[in-house]
């Protein structure tokens, strides 16, 4: 029943969204001049997801950078996610909104939102991820930080693999990866077969954003190929 039950819900999202290459936006690097372009590249790249993410911006200034990922990740039919603020995602026709433990619930967020809104849950633990199952309301969950991370000033205890290998294991709900994950450690996480790997530092803190996601995309493909 567990397992029949699991599968209902990944052919559930699978029909909304493909989860296998999320990348997320981060204000240290982007901004008004750079968002377009570098979006861009990440989906030419094979980004399957773009999260919008800012905490430091004035509202005007998400408002403004969140239009721009609409418009592109739009074009190219790519889904996209706002973090957090459920009022930016709904401005601006966001496919669906990205929530931690500590912001507004998904039960609230299911009662305000079109019923085809994307919500994700980020989780940290087996307990969290056992919780969001049993409510069942979350499309998918992100799981992390499986390594160390500088993305957030203060990140959650890192998970490791081995956890992932668990969550992915307990959820019935899709798991997405993420934390410090690039191209020279993602092997041992895609050994747990997550349904995403979550990206933002090893898409867009330097270099080319279409290279650095190609990278990532080739590794899963090579990964998909072999079967292992």
């Amino acid at each position: 029943m567990k397992n029949q039950k699991k599968e209902e819900s990944l052919l559930k999202i699978s029909e909304k969204i493909d989860l296998s290459l999320y990348v997320i936006t981060d204000e240290r690097f982007l901004d008004l001049t750079n968002i377009y372009e570098a979006v861009e590249k990440a989906i030419l790249g094979g980004a399957t997801v773009v999260q919008y993410r800012a905490k430091k911006k004035t509202a005007k200034e998400m408002f403004q950078e969140a239009l721009i990922v609409r418009e592109v990740t739009k074009r190219y039919g790519v889904t996209f996610i706002v973090n957090d603020r459920l009022d930016l995602a709904l401005a601006v026709g966001a496919d669906g909104v990205h929530v931690g433990q500590d912001d507004l619930p998904v039960k609230a967020i299911r009662a305000i939102a079109p019923s085809s809104f994307v919500v994700g849950l980020s989780t940290h633990n087996l307990e969290q991820v056992k919780k969001a199952n049993s409510e069942g309301l979350a499309d998918y969950i992100g799981f992390g930080p499986v390594y160390p991370t500088t993305t957030k000033e203060n990140p959650d205890p890192v998970t490791g693999v081995g956890a992932l290998c668990e969550a992915v294991k307990e959820s019935k709900l899709p798991v997405v990866a993420i934390g410090g994950i690039n191209p020279n450690n993602i092997a041992p996480v895609l050994k747990c077969k997550p349904a995403g790997i979550a990206v933002v530092r090893a898409a867009f803190e330097e270099g080319d954003p279409e290279e650095n996601v190609s990278k990532l995309r080739r590794k899963i493909e090579a990964f998909r190929t072999v079967g292992e």
